[in-house]
């Protein structure tokens, strides 16, 4: 297709041949142009450096056998060069228009859902290499894509279902007589309600934050301020569950960092911990400097991660125990928001574990003043 929207002439394999074959036509009548001007004079000159009359008859036959082997050899030699050119150019063209057209055909099969299609460059350097490789990302990326977003579609419709049936079983029972609309069936209604609230609130705040959004506003503070405040704030909910929390913070390290934000990105990593460390079990929440970074570490010592799930962990609505993390009320986007609240920051977030049963760490890394 043109830029203008209407189907090419010519495949690129065609297009490029003629454009290289009316570079090798070009190139050779130029040549030949250019000695057929250039040789007469070089060799006139040299008979008369030689005292050969022009005139004379022993010039006549030698100009006439410097003509023809000049004739024979720059045209044998222009025939053999052009043919080999375009034969060469042939070749080029025809690699050059089958990886062209397996790229085409690939990305038309990644934009029909064949995400499993993968792309090579054809040996035609870096560039096309590079740009097979850019589409074997792309096809990964949006299966990645459409599987986040069927698990998500997945999630949302399961939390919708449960109060939505809820809200349903009990207006059908006040309809039927069954039950009277007294203050706990009205505290069960609204119970459902606020829960289909919850969510509508969670999806655009996760929305907000991945687009950056939310405000932020940094002040200058330290690390150790932040990681300690957390914990005062977490630290009731920990003695209810009896899991230790500990606090080890080195040396404090200057950082720009809105309190709030970092406070809602440490208490979501802390109440995670929580959640998935059983009773008895210990959180750290460490704070170090790492050039050119401030770090602060949310470790536990409870269900850990496995492997296939650690890259999936911050995707949204993503639960790497989808029925453990519903019973104890969690969304599934508490992770994603904290990523993206790190990195309106210019900072990041990452998750590390040695595998279920053996803890995680979140690493938070927040730019040094």
């Amino acid at each position: 297709m043109t830029a203008t929207g209407r189907p090419s002439r010519f495949a690129v394999g065609t297009g490029l041949m003629l454009v290289m074959a009316a570079v090798v036509v070009a190139t050779t009548a130029c040549a030949l142009m250019i000695a057929w001007l250039v040789a007469p004079g070089i060799f006139h000159e040299h008979l008369r450096q030689a005292g050969i009359d022009r005139d004379s008859s022993e010039a006549m036959h030698v100009e006439r056998a410097f003509a023809a082997a000049v004739g024979v050899s720059w045209g044998l030699a222009a025939v053999i060069a052009t043919v080999s050119a375009l034969a060469v150019s042939w070749y080029l063209a025809g690699r050059a228009q089958r990886t062209v057209t397996a790229v085409a055909a690939s990305t038309a099969r990644i934009a029909d859902g064949g995400y499993d299609v993968r792309v090579h460059g054809g040996g035609m350097g870096r560039e096309f290499d590079a740009l097979a490789a850019a589409v074997n990302r792309l096809a990964a990326r949006l299966a990645e894509t459409e599987a986040t977003r069927r698990r998500m579609l997945s999630d949302l419709a399961h939390e919708m279902r449960t109060p939505l049936a809820t809200i349903d079983s009990y207006l059908e029972a006040v309809e039927d007589g069954v039950r009277r609309p007294d203050a706990d069936t009205m505290d069960i209604l609204h119970a459902a309600t606020g829960r289909l609230r919850r969510l509508a609130e969670d999806v655009t705040a996760v929305s907000q934050a991945q687009e950056g959004a939310l405000s932020v506003m940094p002040v200058r503070t330290t690390d150790r301020e932040l990681a300690e405040s957390a914990a005062a704030a977490a630290g009731e909910a920990y003695a209810a569950k009896g899991v230790t929390l500990r606090v080890e913070a080195h040396a404090a390290t200057a950082v720009r960092a809105d309190p709030a934000r970092i406070g809602q990105v440490l208490g979501n990593l802390l109440a995670n911990a929580l959640r998935h460390t059983p009773d008895g079990g210990a959180v750290t929440l460490r704070t170090r400097r790492a050039d050119p970074d401030a770090v602060i570490e949310v470790a536990d010592t409870g269900d850990g991660i496995a492997s296939d799930h650690l890259s999936h962990v911050f995707d949204r609505f993503y639960r790497a125990d989808t029925a453990r993390d519903r019973d104890h009320g969690g969304s599934g986007i508490g992770l994603t928001i904290a990523r993206a609240l790190v990195e309106q920051h210019g900072g990041s977030l990452s998750a590390a574990s040695d595998g279920p049963g053996r803890g995680a760490t979140f690493t938070v890394r927040l730019p040094r003043v």
